[in-house]
């Protein structure tokens, strides 16, 4: 499950938004060097000094709703952004650098399995809402009822999982929590993808159909809590009283929202009620939002109110000066795999892009290394398959270690295509020119003379993006492929994708041909299910392999290495997605703020509560 849908997993990152996430890189030291989140260039220690205003830039990020449990409708990733500070998940992802869970900011302070890893036990801290209400397993039965009632409505359900997967839910005391579960799950899964991705909701303050009416227990029956939600999905939805509206000022995490624009301004206070360890410092976070990642870099250039933004990658090189003006230049891992989702079932290239040899040309065709190197400058995960070499823990293959199934190779590109009737035409525009279904033709639905051509959407306001493509662009040409790109921004492109299947491909949302909207995040557990099985909410593109789907399976059922591997290579191979370099995330801050590395790969590195001004 997947509630993170395309998620620009922080707002900072920022210039990264679109097509950014990470592997670590680099070294520190002077110069521009780059610290690699755990090493930064050098940052003055100073006596603390309590209070201040953090100013964070964040680029082409504008989130629309802010009830934590979003609808099936909204895929805008940028909403959990905006909330996880205020409604955390009952496991906190990341601690430090480390990709580990942190327990100190986690909601829980045990998870226990048992009767064969089909019940857990979950025992909630002592914590407090912020009007002082305390948190009990009674929030938790609250989420789970509405979810239960409302499974098909939330962006983050796939079918058979949360809730689906739990068949008794009991609260022992006021912070015990036992799931009976449909069967046996894999612990790592279920807790670093599951409960990673659940957050406590008040139901004291929440359990109501109306703005006036009482709260009470209405999310009890099947009823009453599909009218609880669908309120609260109203009231969610009201950009205009995020900041003032009642409903949103109870909250468990360590922020409360003060400011609220539709332009993507926010800021937030302290919650003076938080009850971790990590209570804020600094007295208030403001997010300005700014269109392009090259507008952003001229403000921090020119010594203006930003103290946190993004470094974009094609100018890395302006780590150096960013340094002399006080800043500190800091790369982190962002956890999560990028890619060129093909529309199988576009009425015009679908059945070509239903080609598995065809995917393998187009992925032999693309110069990951080159984009990594000269795109990138080096600072970003090569892009071998599914998987990240970084920020995973130890889930990376050594079928991705070793660069993968497809290392790039225009000759065995070219062979492919002919194998397969297809008369290539190296900077021209190859056409099958042997239609048909046998082994050496073109396949199913292509026509005589059909070339091989394609738009390419991706997201705008990055410009190591608009490079990216182009390479890509100029790359396939080499073998007569045609690739024509359009940018558009973040939320109208993933408002035009629809998912797309066999049953049901409309135009107006299958139009699409291949899409890169930058890259999906990662929990703790890299696993597939939600992108590359064929009921994944984030599948857009229709592919679907009942192999692959037991391979899925099999990571969550069980907890053998050998069969996460077996997934993850063959997911590589099959390619339900082109496989592109995910780029690093480059941090810069001002020297005198401190608390912000270690960068936590799971936050995009900001952890604004635990940060402070020196004097």
């Amino acid at each position: 499950m997947r509630i993170t849908r395309h998620l620009a997993v922080t707002s900072v990152a920022l210039t990264l938004a679109m097509a950014m996430a990470a592997c670590s890189g680099g070294s520190s030291g002077s110069s521009g060097a780059i610290g690699n989140g755990n090493s930064v260039s050098s940052a003055p220690k100073g006596q603390a000094e309590r209070g201040g205003t953090v100013t964070i830039a964040e680029v082409a990020a504008s989130p629309n709703f802010i009830f934590p449990l979003a609808p099936a409708t909204n895929t805008d990733g940028y909403n959990v952004n905006l909330t996880q500070g205020m409604w955390p998940f009952l496991v906190y992802s990341g601690d430090g650098a480390q990709s580990v869970i942190n327990p100190q900011e986690s909601l829980t302070s045990s998870i226990v399995y048992g009767n064969g890893d089909k019940q857990v036990t979950i025992d909630l801290k002592d914590w407090d809402w912020s009007d002082g209400q305390p948190i009990t397993s009674r929030d938790f039965t609250f989420v789970y009822n509405l979810l239960k009632a409302n499974a098909s409505n939330w962006v983050g359900y796939v079918p058979g999982l949360f809730p689906d997967d739990v068949s008794k839910v009991t609260t022992p005391d006021a912070h015990t929590v036992v799931l009976d579960l449909t069967r046996s799950y894999n612990p790592s899964f279920f807790t670093d993808d599951v409960l990673s991705q659940i957050p406590l909701l008040p139901q004291h303050a929440w359990d109501r159909t109306t703005a006036t009416g009482a709260v009470g227990n209405a999310d009890r029956t099947t009823a009453g809590a599909k009218a609880v939600y669908a309120f609260l999905q109203k009231e969610g939805g009201d950009m205009a009283t995020f900041a003032t509206n009642p409903l949103w000022k109870v909250v468990d995490g360590p922020w409360s929202l003060s400011a609220f624009r539709t332009d993507g301004y926010y800021s937030y206070v302290p919650n003076t009620h938080y009850s971790g360890a990590d209570k804020p410092i600094v007295s208030s976070v403001v997010e300005t939002p700014f269109t392009t990642d090259t507008a952003e870099l001229n403000v921090l250039r020119s010594g203006g109110s930003l103290d946190v933004g993004g470094l974009p990658l094609n100018d890395v090189k302006q780590a150096g000066a960013l340094e002399a003006d006080g800043y500190s230049v800091a790369s982190i891992p962002v956890p999560g795999v990028a890619g060129i989702i093909p529309n199988l079932y576009n009425a015009r290239v679908g059945p070509e892009l239903q080609q598995l040899y065809v995917r393998q040309a187009l992925e032999d065709l693309i110069d990951r290394p080159q984009i990594v190197s000269k795109v990138y400058g080096g600072y970003a995960d090569p892009g071998n398959g599914p998987v990240p070499l970084q920020a995973t823990g130890p889930w990376a293959s050594p079928l991705e270690k070793s660069g993968g199934p497809y290392p790039y190779d225009p000759s065995k590109a070219s062979a492919l295509l002919r194998a397969h009737g297809w008369k290539v035409v190296p900077g021209g525009k190859t056409v099958c020119q042997s239609p048909g279904t046998g082994p050496s033709q073109c396949g199913a639905g292509i026509t005589a003379g059909e070339p091989l051509t394609f738009q390419l959407l991706y997201s705008s306001g990055n410009a190591a993006t608009d490079e990216q493509e182009a390479a890509i662009q100029s790359s396939e040409a080499q073998d007569g492929v045609t690739v024509n790109l359009k940018a558009e921004p973040f939320n109208t492109l993933i408002g035009a994708m629809g998912s797309c299947t066999a049953a049901s491909h409309p135009v107006a949302t299958c139009g699409w041909q291949l899409v890169d909207y930058g890259y999906d995040p990662y929990p703790l557990y890299p696993a597939g299910d939600g992108f590359f099985n064929s009921t994944g909410d984030n599948n857009s593109g229709g592919f679907s392999d009942p192999k692959l789907d037991q391979l899925i399976n099999a990571t969550e059922y069980g907890s053998q290495t050998s069969s996460f591997f077996a997934y993850e290579d063959y997911t590589a191979e099959q390619l339900p997605w082109l496989w592109l370099p995910n780029q690093e995330s480059v941090l810069v801050y001002r020297k005198k703020l401190q608390g912000v590395t270690p960068l936590n790969p799971f936050s995009g590195g900001l952890n604004p509560e635990i940060w402070y001004f020196t004097k």
